[in-house]
């Protein structure tokens, strides 16, 4: 038995000629979890991801890499197949990675200051952390 609501309990809810009736979906809609701070979590996930410091080379690390960059020219257009090491900053944030790919170099342009990859990727010279030639066992020219 319930009291103080048997005249509702049974009753049709109102119809309004002005107000079409709502659908079951709309209506739960209405009640729905709200968020307040859109973008927080994109916000927090970024935040949490982790970026790497760069690296500043040593003098004799820097040395090496200017000797592989000269041997490297002196071998272009025919350069081997060389695996890069390099720094990629981060576009959103402080730090970036270091890449570690595999092809070979198209041309060194100077006045950008980059390694042109017969992929067509670009490498700033900067950014480079070491050159080596993929058959290493074989050949130690770079």
């Amino acid at each position: 038995m319930v009291f103080g609501y048997g005249d509702m309990i049974n009753a049709s809810r109102p119809v309004y000629d002005e107000y079409p009736a709502m659908s079951i979906h709309d209506r739960a809609a209405q009640f729905s979890p709200f968020a307040a701070l859109t973008g927080f979590e994109d916000a927090v996930a970024e935040s949490a991801r982790f970026t790497e410091s760069r690296r500043e080379l040593t003098e004799d690390e820097q040395t090496q890499l200017n000797i592989k960059l000269v041997k490297l020219e002196e071998s272009l257009p025919y350069s081997d197949e060389l695996n890069i090491t390099y720094f990629l900053p981060d576009k959103r944030k402080k730090g970036g990675s270091y890449e570690h790919i595999a092809g070979s170099v198209r041309i060194i342009d100077h006045y950008c200051r980059e390694l042109v990859m017969t992929d067509g990727l670009r490498i700033p010279i900067d950014d480079l952390v070491d050159i080596t030639i993929e058959d290493q066992k074989n050949r130690n020219d770079l």
